[in-house]
């Protein structure tokens, strides 16, 4: 029988391999790819998970990169926008296309019906190449060539057909800009091998694991991969419901017994959203807490507290004030703890203001 491996084990593990027990001195390329990319369909929330995971990190450490075109958001794992480094971009996005393909056929392949996909897929290339567009500005000249189609449902398949980085300014700390994208390749201007099934699951194991077929599913997107992660030399557990989980042989995994800070987390940290079994980081407190947010597209800034959710966060900005409000699930037995690491967190998002800290009993609202 697979040994056992309980939920805080579990718990530390996976921390451990998000730098969530300690924050890291490596370079943010090199947390970026370690955690098989952030999501980032926010222009900039994100910036709060790699201050969460790097020691000393300033916003310019990443912006300067998306700037650089070393780092990019695209559409990737799930099919939402991820900050990923231009090596993963290009080696990702192949094995990732059919997510996006699915939810497109699903959604607008009635509309596009009597489209030819090629043709589709060439033109908008040519114009996104000659200069960025939105969706909006793409529909519309793509609805020069084909005017009885849906101009929306053009600019949809386009983004499954193309791989597409939105390019900056947006997604730049400080500044705003239209959600404009061009082609991954040619923003970046080199090309690499696409990514194996197995290697990226062994990238999720490596950032995630231990962890399930299904957990590896529930992150990238993907179906299908239990024969892959049967081929792969890899070591088994079972967990407290008698799951089979899967792990690199050489990955860490610390005691249960390890400390674990407090950490205030944004909104789409992927530390939520890429298991299919989340009590490892989510209580069932934290989950009737997050039921009121279903349907609504939001998602809580989650308070970690001993590892698990304790508690979410909102930030409040009035004449020069910046206030962060402690929405506590259940009494945080650490409440000074929090609050000062809520005092650290705005000198990261708001230096120049004045900063306040303010709790409130219950979860905040969406």
């Amino acid at each position: 029988m697979d040994p056992l491996i309980t939920r805080r084990a579990l718990n530390r593990a996976t921390l451990d391999r998000q730098f969530l027990l300690r924050r890291t001195g490596k370079g943010v390329v090199e947390v970026v790819e370690q955690l098989g990319g952030l999501q980032a369909q926010t222009p900039h929330t994100w910036y709060t998970g790699l201050w969460n995971r790097i020691a000393g990190f300033k916003p310019a450490d990443a912006a300067d990169l998306l700037l650089s075109r070393e780092l990019v958001r695209i559409a990737l794992q799930r099919s939402t926008i991820h900050l990923v480094s231009a090596r993963d971009c290009l080696a990702m996005r192949p094995l990732l296309q059919v997510v996006t393909e699915r939810g497109t056929r699903t959604t607008y392949g009635k509309r596009l019906a009597g489209v030819d996909l090629d043709e589709l897929a060439t033109t908008a290339r040519a114009l996104l190449e000659a200069r960025p567009m939105t969706f909006a500005e793409l529909g519309r000249a793509l609805a020069e060539r084909w005017p009885t189609i849906d101009p929306h449902a053009l600019g949809q398949g386009v983004r499954w057909l193309v791989p597409l980085v939105q390019v900056p300014p947006r997604g730049v700390w400080g500044k705003s800009g239209p959600i404009a994208h061009t082609s991954a390749e040619s923003w970046l201007g080199f090309e690499a091998p696409p990514m194996t099934p197995a290697e990226l699951v062994r990238r999720y194991l490596a950032a995630f694991g231990p962890a399930s077929v299904m957990d590896v599913q529930t992150w990238s997107g993907l179906t299908r991969l239990g024969e892959v992660v049967e081929s792969m030399d890899l070591v088994r557990f079972r967990d407290e419901a008698g799951r089979t989980l899967y792990d690199l042989p050489d990955a860490p995994r610390p005691g249960e017994d390890v400390p674990a800070p407090v950490r205030l987390m944004y909104d789409f940290d992927n530390l939520f959203l890429s298991y299919a079994d989340r009590s490892r980081v989510i209580t069932e407190t934290g989950m009737a807490a997050m039921q009121g947010f279903m349907g609504t597209n939001v998602m809580p800034r989650t308070i970690l507290v001993d590892g698990v959710t304790a508690g979410d966060w909102t930030v409040a900005r009035a004449k020069g004030v910046s206030t962060l409000t402690i929405h506590q699930w259940t009494p945080i037995s650490v409440l000074d703890e929090v609050e000062q690491e809520g005092l650290r967190l705005l000198e990261f998002l708001a230096p120049g203001d004045k900063h306040e800290i303010s709790v409130l009993d219950g979860p905040s609202k969406p």
